[in-house]
């Protein structure tokens, strides 16, 4: 029997707030434990809670771009459960009156479009983090991260294979970093994903028993997460053996999921209001007023690249993966605009760079108006393309500009025609027979002449030029 695979995910997105959901403390990352904690954050008694403004703000406008129905009165309330990472004991989440309802993303999936539909977004605060590599005999817990507000995303049971997750999530990703809501940083948790999968005979309407994969921080983590786990579920029903309703986490080093425990419903969560919290209420004007302050976003900006600048659908989709890096390739055009010459570039010879020192657009040592002066000195015919080409990665981690590297190398182009003409003098002199191949009407032999040149200028002679009066000698 076929089966067919039904996903829905729940995103948890840390919001990029200075300070956390419910307390003043701040949410930097990486300071020592248990040293960004207060009173709130810790569970105290007599501690009261305070709603960040901000993360409300922040919500909002990600219900506005995810299409959702923003919710005029949401609520908070206490979600029970023991774990050494939570110290009140309970998380303050949202459940039934949330800030954002129904909604929907649309997503491209080997060139075809899909709409997902999201359930709702939800606020919530973020528990602490179990530490088990500590010095001492045990485990620790560090407690920074405690109280750090999270926008929780759930979809419908509307993707049916892990290539759909994977481009669900990366549009997903793409969007919250370009609103500037979530830094969208895997490895240090700010974007972490749970897949809910079953399986269904193919043509079947109801659902099969779902299985959550836990906490997953990574795009290809979670692609392969699912294919293990659509593989072991199909063999499970295959040999007709009943799949369990539990929550599974990825073994990286193994390969496969392992189970962390039965899944829990609602119901065991004992949710209820949080008696310190009032409910939240939005106005719509508010709503509108943030609706203004969405900036143009990744598949908008996608098909304007591709209109107004008349780039390929490759080039604009790399290039508007990364809200950071279409801000520099539009920063270049302002200054040298030539799109597809700026596009080749920056795709090129700069993402080459960043990626080798694993660092992002706006990090790196070369900015715009630096790529656009090592590009106007190739139109200009000072350096060749070549050159320009060769000279980038010390152009990159020098520090200087072009103008001060091609002084310093030597490096600028030989555009004087009478010492082409020495040049090509000499060239044709020790290749009578290419010439005559020439004029008997075998123009590729032109290639192999212009060659010479270049190399007997050491690749200074300006490949335009020597092309032109190469022409001129041997036609005449």
């Amino acid at each position: 029997m076929a089966y067919e695979p039904v996903i829905g995910v729940e995103v948890h997105a840390q919001l990029h707030t200075k300070t956390k959901l419910f307390c003043s403390c701040p949410t930097s990352f990486g300071l020592p434990p248990n040293t960004q904690v207060c009173p709130t954050c810790l569970g105290l008694p007599g501690s009261l809670p305070v709603l960040n403004r901000r993360a409300v703000e922040m919500a909002v406008r990600t219900g506005l771009a995810l299409h959702c129905e923003i919710m005029l009165t949401n609520q908070f309330s206490r979600k029970n459960y023991m774990y050494p990472d939570l110290p009140k004991g309970y998380q303050i989440s949202q459940y039934d009156l949330p800030i954002c309802g129904p909604g929907w993303l649309d997503i491209s999936v080997n060139g075809e479009s899909k709409r997902v539909r999201i359930t709702r977004a939800h606020l919530e605060e973020d528990a602490g983090k179990n530490v088990h590599d500590v010095p001492v005999e045990g485990s620790g817990v560090d407690l920074n991260r405690a109280g750090t507000p999270l926008l929780e995303i759930v979809t419908e049971p509307d993707l049916h294979s892990s290539d759909e997750v994977d481009a669900y999530l990366k549009t997903l990703h793409d969007l919250l970093v370009y609103l500037e809501v979530c830094d969208g940083n895997m490895e240090q948790g700010s974007f972490r994903c749970e897949p809910n999968v079953s399986l269904r005979p193919r043509g079947h309407d109801r659902l099969g028993t779902k299985v959550e994969l836990k906490n997953i921080n990574s795009f290809r983590f979670a692609k392969e997460a699912l294919e293990f786990e659509i593989s072991r579920q199909t063999e499970a029903l295959t040999e007709g053996e009943t799949i369990r309703q539990e929550t599974r986490l990825w073994d990286v080093q193994k390969g496969q999921t392992v189970v962390m425990r039965s899944k829990e419903e609602a119901h065991d969560y004992r949710y209820f209001p949080d008696p310190d919290l009032l409910s939240v209420r939005v106005d719509a004007e508010w709503i509108e007023s943030l609706r203004q302050t969405i900036p143009e976003l990744p598949s908008v900006r996608l098909k304007r690249f591709v209109t107004e600048y008349h780039l390929p659908e490759y080039d604009a989709k790399i290039l508007t993966d990364s809200k950071n890096l279409a801000d520099y390739f539009e920063a270049c055009v302002k200054l040298f605009p030539q799109p597809k010459t700026v596009s080749n570039w920056v795709m090129g010879e700069l993402l080459r760079e960043l990626n080798t020192a694993n660092t992002s657009p706006e990090s790196s040592p070369v900015g715009p108006e630096h790529l656009v002066e090592l590009l106007q000195l190739v139109e200009e015919g000072t350096i060749s393309l070549k050159v320009a080409r060769d000279l980038f990665p010390e152009f990159y981690a020098s520090g200087k500009t072009p103008d001060q590297l091609v002084k310093e190398k030597g490096l600028v182009q030989v555009s004087d025609e009478s010492v082409l003409e020495k040049l090509i003098n000499e060239v044709l002199t020790q290749h009578p027979n290419q010439v005559n191949q020439y004029r008997d009407g075998k123009e590729t032999v032109l290639g192999f002449l212009v060659g010479q040149v270049m190399k007997a200028s050491q690749g200074k002679a300006n490949p335009g030029k020597v092309n032109t009066l190469l022409k001129q000698h041997l036609t005449s």
